[in-house]
Parts: structure tokens; C-alpha cells; sequence
């Protein structure tokens, strides 16, 4: 570590829809239950704070659908923040940048995570985090030539994450900015459940 004060945090984007699992609409991947007993959300939140102790979640308005509050509660019952994105429908951008709003004023650095993805293992996370400490301002995990989740930014992309809309979330800096690429044994990386078949892989 380059400074015992560094101070990086996690961000969970847990608002989206998830209308490819339950077109539907009665059920919600975020809410389903893996072998370790705890759901999809859960167990994201979990990993990612047992690193980042400082995290919390973007959740979309619980007040407009009785998943989104069912995720609420999940997420309230294991102590992990949230806070609520009003024009969350409008696209991951959105989240973001509600997310990144929380941001204390002294973090140096923060970790973009999807709820979806609850297998990215603890190394990983603690690795994104350790690079950032080093001095690199985006850090990406690959795996078996993939790059996957999560990425890790310093305070110097909060100005751009600030200005995006709607759905383009941060690829675009992926694609044109100097990235850090860090090599992980993760799959977990690269998996995330859009369907229910994603989830059995699992199971």
C-alpha cells in the first residue's frame, strides 16, 4: 500500500430489472436462493464488504415494485446500505451516478460491482483494491483472456462517471482509457445470472 489512509469503497448496482430471468416479472435474480442460504444480493453485498468496508447498494425505488423492496430488506437485513435511484429505469448510468454521489470526500478510489455476480471471489476484489492503492487510476480483472467485473476507478474518472446517461454505464472509458489489467484465477468474474439456466451452473 502506497498509504495506510487510503480510502477505496464499493458501489453495488442492484436496480436493474432483471427481465431476462422472469420476463414476467414475478420473480427477481437478485431475490433467488443459493446453496450457502443467502440470495443473489446478498451474497454480493457480502463479498464486497468484507473487502470494502465502506460499500453500499443503488437499489431502484422499492416504493414502485414489491421486488425492488424485497431487495431492500434483504439488503437492510445484513446492516448493508442502500440508496434508492429515482430514474433507475432510464438506464445503468443513472445508478451510477447515484452511486458515486455517496462518495465521501476523502475516498481515493471506488469499486463498480454488479448484485448480479455473486461468485467473484474475495482475492479478486482484495486485488482490484491493492492496485488501486498502488497509483493505477482503472483496474480490470481478466480471466483466461476476459476481461470481466469488477472495475476499479480513482477519484479522477468521478467527473466523467458524473456526466454519463442513460445506458452506456463506463464502457466507453474501458475502451479509450489506459486500464490496468490485473490476471485472476476467478470465473466468477465473468459470470453473471441473466436467466435462470446461469443460475443452475450453480446449484
Amino acid at each position: 500500500m502506497k498509504d495506510q489512509r487510503f480510502l477505496c469503497c464499493g458501489i453495488l448496482l442492484s436496480a436493474g430489472q432483471g427481465k431476462r430471468f422472469d420476463p414476467s416479472g414475478a420473480q427477481h435474480k437478485l431475490l433467488q436462493v443459493l446453496p450457502s442460504g443467502v440470495n443473489v444480493v446478498s451474497a454480493s453485498a457480502q463479498n464486497l464488504q468484507q473487502v470494502l468496508p465502506e460499500s453500499w447498494a443503488v437499489l431502484a425505488n422499492p416504493a414502485t415494485s414489491n421486488l425492488a423492496s424485497q431487495i431492500q430488506a434483504s439488503l437492510h437485513a445484513i446492516n448493508f446500505p442502500t440508496y434508492i435511484c429515482q430514474d433507475a429505469v432510464l438506464g445503468m448510468a443513472h445508478s451510477l451516478r447515484t452511486g458515486v454521489e455517496q462518495l465521501p470526500a476523502d475516498a481515493d478510489a471506488f469499486v463498480i460491482a454488479l448484485a448480479d455476480m455473486p461468485f467473484v471471489a474475495i482475492q479478486t476484489l482484495s486485488a482490484i483494491r491493492d492496485v488501486l492503492a498502488l497509483g493505477a487510476d482503472l483496474v480490470v480483472p481478466v480471466c483466461r483472456g476476459q476481461r470481466g467485473n469488477p472495475v476499479g476507478f480513482s477519484r479522477k474518472y468521478l467527473p466523467h462517471l458524473m456526466n454519463l446517461r442513460g445506458d452506456r454505464g463506463a464502457r466507453q472509458l474501458l475502451q479509450t482509457e489506459h486500464v490496468t489489467e490485473i490476471e485472476v484465477d476467478d470465473v466468477g468474474i465473468l459470470h453473471d445470472i441473466d436467466r435462470p439456466e446461469d443460475l443452475s451452473v450453480y446449484l
